[in-house]
C-alpha cells in the first residue's frame, strides 16, 4: 500500500490536483478560522494548504513520503513557510485527546478491519464542539467506477461507505448531516467523472 501511494505521489503532476476538494472548500468557507484542524491521510496537501491560507493551523499525516514532498511544494507555492506534516500511519501517530478544533476526512479509505479503530482515534482527538467534514466514495460508486475507471476510488466494497455505516462510525457525539449524493469529480487525473459519494458536515458533542 505504501509503495502504491509513494509511486503515485512522486509523479510530476499532482494526482488529485492542487485545489481543495469542492466539499471541503464549501464546508470550510462556512467556518470562522480559529484553531487547528487535523488532516488524516492527507496525501499531497491540497486541503490542508487551503485551510492554512484561510487562517487555520493544521496537522497532517500520511504514510507516503511522496505525499509529504508534494504537500511541501504546494505549501511553498502558496507562500506558506511551514506545514506540519508527519509521515506515519494512523496506528502510530500520537494525537492528544481533545486537542483539535476539527477533523477533515477526504477519501480516507481503509479495509473493514481498520475502519473502527481509525475513526475512534481521529474523533477522540477532536474537542467538544469541534467540526467534522467528510467526503469519501460510497459503496454505490462501484458501478460508476466500472463504467469509468478514471473516476477512481477503491474497487473493494469493504473499503467504501454507506450512510448507515458512517453514522455508526461517527457515534453518538456527532451532530450534523450525513448523506449520499452523486457528484462530478474533476480532481487531477485520478478523480474524473460522475461519482457517488458520502458527505458529512457537523460538530461533536
Amino acid at each position: 500500500m505504501k509503495e502504491h501511494w509513494d509511486a503515485r505521489y512522486r509523479e510530476i503532476e499532482f494526482a488529485y490536483g492542487e485545489t481543495p476538494n469542492v466539499w471541503v472548500k464549501d464546508c470550510l468557507s462556512k467556518i470562522e478560522p480559529d484553531g487547528t484542524l487535523l488532516f488524516p491521510a492527507e496525501g499531497e496537501g491540497r486541503n490542508s494548504v487551503f485551510a492554512e491560507t484561510l487562517g487555520w493551523k493544521t496537522k497532517s499525516f500520511d504514510m507516503s513520503e511522496g505525499g509529504k514532498e508534494k504537500a511541501l511544494q504546494l505549501a511553498d507555492k502558496n507562500g506558506l513557510t511551514h506545514l506540519d506534516y508527519e509521515v506515519i500511519t494512523f496506528q502510530e501517530v500520537q494525537l492528544e485527546e481533545a486537542s483539535f478544533d476539527g477533523v477533515i476526512f477526504n477519501y480516507t479509505h481503509f479495509p473493514e478491519s481498520m475502519k473502527s479503530s481509525f475513526f475512534e482515534k481521529m474523533l477522540r482527538a477532536v474537542k467538544p464542539k469541534g467540526y467534522v467534514v467528510f467526503e469519501c466514495f460510497s459503496k454505490n460508486n462501484l458501478p460508476f467506477r466500472k463504467k469509468n475507471p478514471k473516476v477512481g476510488g477503491p474497487d473493494k466494497e469493504e473499503m467504501l461507505y454507506t450512510v448507515d455505516e458512517l453514522t455508526q462510525l461517527f457515534g453518538s457525539r456527532f451532530r450534523g448531516d450525513i448523506f449520499e449524493t452523486q457528484t462530478t469529480l474533476n480532481e487531477g487525473k485520478y478523480h474524473i467523472g460522475e461519482a457517488m459519494v458520502i458527505r458529512a458536515f457537523g460538530r461533536l458533542d
